[in-house]
């Protein structure tokens, strides 16, 4: 993606309009956080925003827009949403929207990133109280992953990262995270490539991996539980052979390596419930 930058500028708006008022809590938003709800409520709004700009295709949008405090919403009394030029575009995250107190739009600042998909147009965006434009996370020489495959790709890179740095570090941790490779990759590292074996249709090597992951996980475990989800992914596919006994072999092998305090109200626990219920 070559993203093409369009902002429109308008005159500086009075420092005190963005500064705490009377009756108006800001926590710190001054620095970049992203949206949420840009694929799903806000989706049709940025579709005709980028539009709007003559970015159908996609780019980088970056615009002033505002803050407005949603307490009628029947999903969350405490949602803030993001507006520009009239359309909702997303959403303040919960966690900080419920710090927030606004009996009034605060103005913002928000920086756009789209591609165009199969699926049609795909946004993420970022967000900062204020008037003025902040240092935002992402540049056009370091345009942030928006595409499914994109995100998936920095995921897995991310994590390369991570156990590439731990295990070159050295010491105790270096040891521990030695304790959970599957041949050449960590088990974390199994994440995608189990994914996109069930997405082609390769079940069995799907499992044979999610199998190598379990083990791994649990010579990792260190007292701890081991890492669910290979086990529920394991069992997912077991369920979509038929295979019902080894779902359930391999949900009550997760248990049997649980300490007896983490079991009840587990996501494995839950499952074999329902299984043999």
């Amino acid at each position: 993606m070559t993203p093409v930058k369009f902002f429109r500028r308008r005159e500086p708006q009075p420092e005190s309009q963005v500064t705490i008022r009377a009756g108006l809590v800001v926590p710190d938003l001054s620095e970049p956080i992203e949206m949420t709800g840009t694929t799903t409520v806000g989706s049709d709004a940025l579709v005709n925003l980028f539009a709007s700009y003559g970015l159908g295709g996609g780019g980088l949008l970056e615009e002033r827009g505002q803050l407005v405090a949603e307490p009628s919403n029947p999903a969350d009394p405490n949602a803030v949403a993001v507006h520009v030029l009239g359309y909702r575009i997303g959403y303040v995250p919960g966690y900080i929207a419920r710090t927030l107190q606004l009996p009034r739009p605060l103005d913002c600042q928000v920086q756009l990133w789209a591609s165009t998909t199969t699926k049609g147009l795909r946004v993420r965006g970022w967000v900062a109280a204020g008037t003025h434009p902040p240092v935002w996370p992402h540049t056009q020489v370091n345009p942030p992953a928006v595409t499914v495959e994109e995100r998936r790709a920095e995921q897995a890179a991310n994590t390369t990262y991570m156990v590439d740095e731990a295990l070159g570090g050295g010491g105790e941790r270096a040891e521990q995270f030695k304790k959970g490779m599957v041949g050449r990759l960590h088990y974390l590292e199994t994440v995608e490539p189990i994914k996109q074996l069930k997405r082609e249709g390769r079940l069995t090597e799907a499992l044979e991996l999610c199998y190598s992951a379990i083990t791994a996980a649990e010579n990792s475990r260190e007292g701890r539980e081991p890492a669910p989800w290979y086990t529920e992914q394991a069992a997912i596919i077991h369920r979509k052979l038929g295979e019902r006994d080894k779902e359930e072999a391999v949900l009550r092998r997760w248990l049997g390596t649980c300490p007896p305090e983490r079991r009840a109200g587990s996501s494995i626990q839950q499952r074999l419930d329902k299984l043999v219920r």
